[in-house]
């Protein structure tokens, strides 16, 4: 409930001097870093102690300096045993050893901020929400209101408060959520770090602020493991990373790699182009055991004995032999290049074993010269060949012969015109996807600790498995919404998605409500749910109000023009999405009009109205969407309807629907 106006100004007073508190508090840690690195690099020590503390004094003064201009704290809680803490997005205190002035939201005792209820107050006796002015930098005077919940007397109300953050017109970049987080949400978010969870979340549900928040939680409670082995955060697009780029910054998390699939496995350039018909069988789970039977077709039986001379003396190993040492080395299934090196290891072994019997102990060198040799080299090289992951598939794609693929699918694959030498080759984006499934094959990339890996319905089962290999002994965060699934592969259900991604017993959990789309527009977009060939519940919305208008029209250009030029007389960011075509002819007739439009890419708080193709939507949110001629978005691809899904619920405040054509028909009825 909201403070009476004679105790919210003595209150309001009192809040504003403790932040001012805060500030000062803050720019002495700032300070303080920076002392520090000073006062680390001159410290004795050995050069590895100096190295590493250096690094993290470093590193400690440079997030702290990169923190971005906010209010310190969003939140407080009194206890019921006196206690009080104020919660913000990172601990603030006078001193290292001092208690702290601001408790990090991800802290223990922040939990009970998000979790705590009227029905099970967790000992919580009051827990005060602020309200700051929109876009404030964090200036005390910027502290307007607060709400306060007494949880053990039973209160608890709609908070205006929170309500107006979460509905606050959106300008510019992906903001953080800290200060919102719904009690389920914030289960999402603190999973263990051993736990690999999965969120189908329906438009506006927060599905990929709850990831990265997972992220910036797991850093924090995990810091030194997830520091030895790193932290990935996965998108579909650059466009989407640039939208989402802000939100760790935000929590106190610098230097996290945030990078896309196409870049993670980046061995070349791409400089072919796959039809869709040669691309839906590259990304085809069988292709797995296609690259596996290509790659280990290379290896060859053994076709006689190794004689390795040493001084006027012959070691030999009999056939019989050689033959159980390939054999063994291939049922224990290694890496390829492991699989290698253990068959040289055991012919030198069997050597060695001789050696000794007849003669006693040998020293190592003697043990490296016989690995060395020309015979025992000659041998391996026969049976097992070194080779490369390009050689492979060159070889593959020339003569794609494998009973996994129909005669159909086989053509489609062929080169037309195999190149000379597979160094010389133009690779596709689907063929990176098989080389790194077939470097994976000859040797085990480096892991991550965590992955967070957003759109993940998108992506095809041999993506998958190049995350998997890079998750092998981490966790994931997946997020997705099979209702968006818009490529040629998309998963329609999380189980069978969830197994290529090497996390079978994943826990999935749905996201249903949402907090960003209004009510009236997801209803809109709930009428395509039942034509999408994917089990998922209808999204439902907590926010009554929002403005819909469908309109049919003559010149859609024209229709567009006038609907940008009404939304300019609202707060907040103007989306128009069409067709790609359509996309640069709208572009066009907004700027004959005088109104300057930005790209996607363009995330700058000055960019008002962005004009992009349906294919960039995903992921993006605009306070006011123009979305032109449906018909056209659902019927440029074969998974049109998906691809219309998401159009639809990039909207957060309005939508305008234009169209020429005639709806389609799934989306005009209205008896659902």
């Amino acid at each position: 409930m909201t403070a009476p106006d004679d105790a919210l100004a003595t209150e309001l007073a009192q809040e504003r001097t403790f932040h001012e508190a805060c500030r000062a508090a803050m720019t002495g840690m700032v300070d303080g870093a920076a002392q520090r690195v000073v006062t680390g690099e001159n410290a004795f020590a050995s050069g590895a102690d100096a190295e590493v503390l250096g690094y993290q004094l470093r590193s400690w003064a440079k997030e702290l300096a990169e923190e971005p201009d906010s209010p310190l704290f969003f939140g407080r809680l009194d206890l019921q045993d006196g206690q009080r803490y104020h919660i913000g997005r990172r601990r603030i205190s006078e001193h290292p050893s001092a208690p702290p002035l601001v408790v990090d939201w991800r802290a223990p005792v922040s939990r009970t901020f998000y979790q705590a209820g009227a029905r099970d107050p967790q000992g919580v006796a009051v827990r005060r929400r602020f309200g700051w002015a929109p876009w404030s930098k964090g200036d005390s005077a910027d502290l307007t209101s607060f709400e306060d919940e007494h949880l053990t007397a039973g209160e608890s109300a709609e908070s205006a408060i929170l309500a107006g953050e979460i509905e606050r017109p959106r300008v510019g970049p992906m903001r953080d959520i800290a200060a919102t987080i719904q009690p389920e949400q914030d289960d999402l978010v603190r999973s263990g770090l051993a736990d690999s969870v999965c969120a189908q979340g329906a438009p506006g549900t927060g599905k990929t602020a709850v990831g990265l928040h997972r992220a910036a939680y797991l850093l924090y409670t995990h810091p030194q493991r997830i520091q030895r082995r790193g932290l990935l955060i996965l998108g579909p697009n650059r466009t989407f990373l640039s939208y989402i780029s802000e939100v760790l910054p935000s929590l106190g998390e610098i230097g996290i790699r945030q990078s896309t699939v196409d870049d993670e496995i980046a061995r070349h350039e791409v400089r072919a182009q796959d039809g869709e018909a040669a691309a839906v069988v590259k990304h085809d789970a069988r292709m797995a055991a296609v690259l596996h039977r290509a790659l280990y077709a290379r290896v060859a039986p053994p076709a006689e004995p190794v004689a390795v001379p040493d001084g006027s003396y012959r070691w030999r190993i009999p056939l019989d032999e050689l033959e159980r040492i390939v054999a063994e080395v291939r049922s224990e299934a290694p890496p390829y290049a492991v699989g290698r090196e253990r068959v040289r290891t055991r012919a030198v072994r069997a050597i060695q074993l001789q050696a000794e019997r007849r003669a006693g102990p040998v020293s190592n060198i003697w043990v490296q010269k016989v690995g060395r040799a020309r015979a025992v080299s000659a041998f391996v090289d026969t049976v097992w060949p070194r080779t490369q992951p390009e050689e492979v598939l060159a070889a593959l794609l020339t003569d794609p012969v494998d009973p996994l693929l129909t005669v159909a699918e086989q053509d489609a694959i062929r080169w037309a015109r195999p190149p000379r030498s597979y160094r010389s080759a133009k690779w596709s984006a689907a063929d990176l996807v098989l080389l790194d499934e077939l470097a994976g094959l000859i040797e085990r990339p480096e892991g991550y600790g965590h992955i967070v890996v957003d759109e993940a319905q998108d992506l095809s089962p041999m993506q998958c498995r190049a995350i998997a290999r890079r998750a092998g002994f981490g966790s994931l965060t997946v997020l997705g919404d099979l209702a968006q699934g818009t490529t040629p592969w998309a998963a329609r259900s999380w189980p069978e998605q969830l197994a290529h991604l090497g996390k079978e017993q994943a826990a999935v959990v749905p996201l249903t409500t949402g907090f960003r789309v209004p009510a009236v527009i997801v209803g809109l977009a709930n009428r395509l749910v039942r034509a999408l060939d994917v089990d998922v519940p209808q999204a439902r919305s907590m926010r009554g109000d929002g403005e819909l208008t469908i309109r049919r029209v003559d010149d859609v250009a024209a229709a567009t023009v006038g609907a940008v030029r009404a939304a300019l007389a609202h707060e907040g960011s103007i989306g128009v999405i069409a067709d790609g075509p359509e996309a640069d002819r709208l572009r066009a007739a907004l700027a004959t009009a005088g109104i300057a439009t930005a790209t996607a890419d363009d995330l700058t708080v000055g960019a008002r109205v962005t004009v992009l193709p349906a294919t960039l939507a995903k992921g993006l949110e605009y306070d006011h969407v123009v979305v032109a001629e449906p018909a056209a978005i659902a019927g440029a691809e074969a998974r049109g309807l998906h691809r219309l899904y998401v159009v639809l619920t990039r909207a957060v405040s309005r939508l305008d629907v234009l169209h020429s054509r005639p709806l389609p028909p799934e989306l005009a009825r209205r008896d659902f």
